[in-house]
């Protein structure tokens, strides 16, 4: 099979190789790979996805920073309301606007252009924000940020899922997932031990630009995604013979292959069949509005839906806003309460691996049931301590944690999986766009919403708020999202999104 095969995975690792061969369910062999090999072509973008969650972390704890007459640094720590929901968001708003410019020039740019100027920005951003010497300055530079942002988690999973064998596709996407988690913990590890500092927030943003610096490197020492050279050839952007022989070269330096590999050759000729027959008597680059049409729109209503409800169910606010909750709970001290940040990001970490380890044998949506059941909850016990609850701060420390386990168990992986499969081959670029933007746009909406709302309802109304969200959310997991466990993406197409 080609590049775009799927299959459940079994391996078998000989004694003297670290080669390992799958099989699909009728027994017909899979490729042939070497770990060693797969693993750079997944970090370096996985790299994009921890950036991100580095953000959310260092946030938590720059906020409490920022606004302390004593530890910012600065002569302008008396932010509004209104000004730290915009120092918080502002990355998110160059996320909503990266999705939006991504749209039409990604197939352009190609996948590894799209990362490595990711990173770029990344960097500038980085560097912006951490030198910044007011509060415009700062706001651009997260403006800068947050465009990485869009466009690497864009870009990063349909690299990670063009180029790593087709068995391991779906876990190497979950695995994404982990690396935005270990970011959220690596900032609050850094918010931790900078809080004290004076201008501590400087050093939490700055932080990210050689680890941006090193994404970009390594970005640059990849090769383009062979599966984007052949769709440039069949949609005519120069010529096919030339665009096929690139895509060779390409997967056998992503393999490690000699040069004259047959096995190369053979998959993406397979490869190759594959998009001619997809692209056959139609446009070669579709339309916008294809996305809202037949399988494409249910495949959106579904994705875009659970990023959706990940969103507005309070995820961001939560997690941006750790620090501060856990300082209203009791935690009187800024280090005392960044340092049980890093217990929740711990804790994160943790549950999130359980999910990408049990997601293929319990299923989507026996997870999702749970987890999103499990966040409602939290949400109430949040609710119901800020209300009548306030002397036992235990109360929101454990619906934290609930929280957290509960959403890394259902909306955090398995949201962005289903994302990754549930679109048609012909739209899956156009959907996963729209998809990014939709999970954006909600959450600047939600993080920049959060404080002033807080100011408005209260604390306790609030949360009750995102409660009563939860709960529709979990009705729409239930009667419209459908099982994908052990389906191929062709079985996906053919059942699950036909009307038939």
């Amino acid at each position: 099979m080609g590049l775009l095969s799927s299959g459940r995975f079994k391996s078998k690792v000989g004694a003297s190789s670290a080669e390992a061969k799958s099989f699909d369910s009728e027994g017909a062999p899979q490729e042939v790979f070497a770990w060693s090999s797969v693993i750079l072509p997944f970090l370096f973008p996985a790299l994009g996805g921890l950036l991100f969650g580095y953000d959310i972390g260092a946030t938590s704890g720059a906020t409490i920073s920022l606004q302390s007459p004593e530890l910012s640094g600065t002569n302008w720590f008396n932010l509004s309301a209104v000004e730290l929901g915009l120092v918080v968001s502002g990355s998110l708003y160059g996320a909503l606007l990266g999705s939006v410019i991504v749209y039409p020039i990604a197939d352009f740019l190609g996948r590894r252009r799209e990362l490595i100027t990711a990173s770029v920005l990344y960097v500038f951003g980085g560097l912006l924000t951490a030198y910044a010497p007011g509060l415009g300055v700062l706001l651009v530079g997260r403006l800068l940020y947050g465009l990485g942002i869009g466009m690497a988690m864009h870009g990063a999973p349909l690299y990670i899922a063009e180029t790593c064998p087709s068995q391991i596709r779906g876990t190497l996407i979950s695995l994404k997932e982990l690396f935005i988690v270990l970011g959220i913990l690596l900032g609050y590890f850094v918010g931790s031990f900078e809080i004290n500092a004076v201008g501590g927030w400087r050093y939490m943003y700055g932080v990210s630009a050689p680890i941006a610096l090193v994404m970009g490197l390594g970005m640059l020492s990849l090769p383009p995604s062979p599966r984007w050279l052949l769709l440039r050839g069949v949609q005519g952007k120069g010529p096919l013979q030339e665009y096929k022989e690139k895509a060779i070269i390409a997967l056998q330096r992503l393999r490690g292959w000699s040069t004259g590999d047959k096995v190369s050759e053979k998959q993406i000729e397979d490869t190759l069949v594959s998009l001619k027959s997809a692209y056959t008597d139609q446009d070669s680059e579709g339309s916008f509005l294809e996305v809202f049409r037949g399988p494409s729109l249910k495949a959106f209503i579904i994705g875009g839906g659970l990023v959706l409800f990940q969103q507005i169910t309070g995820q961001p606010s939560v997690l941006y806003y750790a620090g501060s909750i856990l300082q209203t709970a009791g935690f009187s001290a800024a280090a005392d309460a960044t340092k049980v940040s890093v217990i929740i990001g711990i804790f994160k970490f943790l549950m999130t691996g359980i999910a990408v380890l049990k997601v293929d044998d319990l299923g989507r949506r026996p997870l999702l049931i749970g987890g999103v059941g499990g966040i409602a909850l939290s949400l109430v016990l949040l609710s119901a301590y800020y209300k009548f609850l306030g002397g036992f701060p235990f109360v929101a420390v454990a619906a934290l944690l609930l929280y957290v386990g509960c959403y890394q168990i259902s909306f955090g992986p398995i949201s962005w999986l289903m994302v990754s499969e549930i679109f048609p081959l012909r739209t899956r670029g156009k959907g996963i766009s729209l998809a990014v933007l939709t999970n954006f746009g909600s959450n600047a909406i939600v993080t920049f919403a959060f404080s002033p709302l807080k100011e408005f309802l209260g604390a306790e109304n609030l949360f009750l708020l995102f409660g009563a969200i939860a709960l529709l959310s979990l009705l729409f997991v239930i009667f419209y999202v459908p099982e994908t466990k052990g389906l191929s993406l062709e079985d996906i197409e053919s059942k699950v999104l036909s009307d038939k």
